[in-house]
């Protein structure tokens, strides 16, 4: 079977990038397009992205788009079809999609009301003789889509909304009920009011047709009061519409056989010696036992906190910490600190970088993502993909994509990493004395290793798993 998808996203890969949303809006089309679905994505034209559109075909006009007229421009980026919602009042301006520099944008309710009042249209009416068969809505920014579609007409189209991080809700004062066009009817708990206000996150759970998570487990823990956010009872309600999928990662881009320097593969290792080698020697230090690497926003969110108690035993053992990542100034401070306590053992680069990122993964032993929750998660597979173990907490998607090394795994010889539970700075210590005596079994490591590296990670089955979610509603 095949169709047409309006993806309708605040990020995409290549052109605007926050977290790991902007990766799977941007790897969704390629992956769904051998299955024969057609998508296209629907995103603002931040001022970084105007001069990208320059040439474009109009295909849009609106004329009263929250304070001044909307265009949209047709083109393609990096094989993308690309739908850019260009209205400068709303998104010509200085610093990032959702925040300048005094903070987030007081209008962020009607700048993806916008998006959404959009998406809604072209369910309806179509653009350009192409008319959606389903209109799949990513996060808050896009929640009012299938909200319109209920309450203003969707045609024919079908809605899913995902759900990439239920933390963040898009909340809006309810004196902005009239504005944002929705229905004074509607203002009841079991459709738009959220806590005496408006959550366009809610507004689109309990209107779309199908809800996905990007996880399995997430999709489950989102119905427990400690991962729900205060929406886990929407996501009760709607149980019977929701399904965890989990995401990949571009296979292509994140690598190890086709890396610049010391690439290597599951069948010939030997590169990731090398460029273990050359990590230590770009970083200063020197590590007997396993090196793990931190690639991460440094935030509690990501269990960063946890570093400081958790790693004086591991280094004790032979262990050596990398962290590269940026976030908030006293986990900055307390990665800084650990470094001037273990020189030679700890290195830390505040700020992000690619192409350092990659060496990271080529270079480390393993990777550390401590977090308190986390819906699907990059970064482990990206450590898999790359033989770098990861050590991880027993929470969302991080519990779906690892193996525990327990001894059942190990005798089985099915382990790919190490989890642990619950996420506190003794189970993740506890986790890194597996992590050496692991390390110091070379036999059971390199078969670790191994078994990461030919884990599937890609975009393959979770692309399948999309086309059946879109056939059962196009059905």
């Amino acid at each position: 079977m095949s169709g047409r998808v309006l993806s309708v996203a605040s990020e995409c890969v290549p052109l605007v990038k926050t977290g790991g949303l902007a990766d799977v809006v941007g790897a969704l089309p390629a992956a769904l397009a051998p299955l024969g679905w057609d998508m296209r994505v629907l995103i603002p034209a931040y001022r970084a992205l105007r001069p990208l559109i320059e040439g474009w075909s109009e295909v849009w006009w609106e004329e009263d788009l929250w304070g001044g007229e909307g265009r949209v421009y047709l083109g393609e980026i990096a094989g993308l079809q690309i739908l850019a919602l260009d209205a400068p009042h709303l998104y010509d301006r200085a610093g990032g999609p959702y925040a300048g520099a005094g903070g987030d944008w007081p209008d962020n309710p009607q700048r993806f009301a916008a998006l959404s009042w959009i998406a809604a249209r072209f369910a309806r009416e179509g653009v350009e003789g192409w008319l959606p068969d389903i209109v799949h809505a990513h996060d808050w920014q896009a929640g009012l889509a299938p909200a319109y579609m209920a309450y203003h007409g969707g045609g024919t189209a079908g809605s899913v909304m995902t759900v990439h991080n239920i933390a963040f809700q898009g909340w809006a004062p309810a004196t902005l009920l009239t504005d944002l066009r929705l229905p004074g009817s509607a203002f009841n708990s079991h459709a738009l009011e959220y806590y005496g206000g408006i959550s366009a996150l809610k507004a689109g759970l309990v209107t779309a047709d199908r809800i996905t998570t990007v996880s399995p487990t997430y999709a489950a823990e989102l119905m427990r009061p400690e991962f729900g956010m205060g929406l886990q009872g929407v996501i009760v309600e709607r149980a019977s519409v929701v399904e965890g999928i989990l995401n990949g990662v571009d296979t292509a881009v994140w690598s190890p056989e086709a890396e610049p320097a010391h690439a290597y593969s599951a069948k010939a290792p030997a590169g990731k010696l090398a460029a273990r080698a050359a990590l230590c020697a770009e970083f200063g230090v020197d590590v007997p036992g396993p090196l793990a690497i931190v690639v991460s926003r440094l935030t509690d969110q990501k269990g960063i906190d946890l570093l400081p108690e958790a790693l004086p035993e591991f280094i004790a053992a032979g262990g050596g910490v990398i962290v590269l990542g940026t976030g908030h100034a006293e986990l900055e401070g307390a990665m800084q600190s650990l470094a001037h306590r273990f020189p030679g053992r700890v290195a830390v680069k505040i700020g992000y970088d690619e192409g350092l990122s990659h060496r990271l993964f080529q270079g480390g032993d393993a990777v550390l993502v401590p977090s308190r929750f986390e819906p699907c998660g990059l970064t482990q597979m990206y450590g898999l993909r790359y033989g770098t173990i990861p050590v991880v907490a027993a929470v969302g998607g991080l519990a779906d994509t690892v193996i525990n090394a327990s001894p059942a795994a190990l005798a089985r010889g099915a382990a790919t990493g190490v989890t642990f539970a619950p996420t506190d700075a003794l189970a993740l210590s506890q986790a890194l004395r597996r992590l050496v005596a692991l390390h110091a079994d070379r036999k059971t490591w390199a078969k670790l290793v191994k078994n990461a590296m030919t884990q599937p990670v890609g975009w393959e089955t979770s692309a399948q798993a999309y086309a059946a979610l879109y056939e059962g509603l196009t059905a």
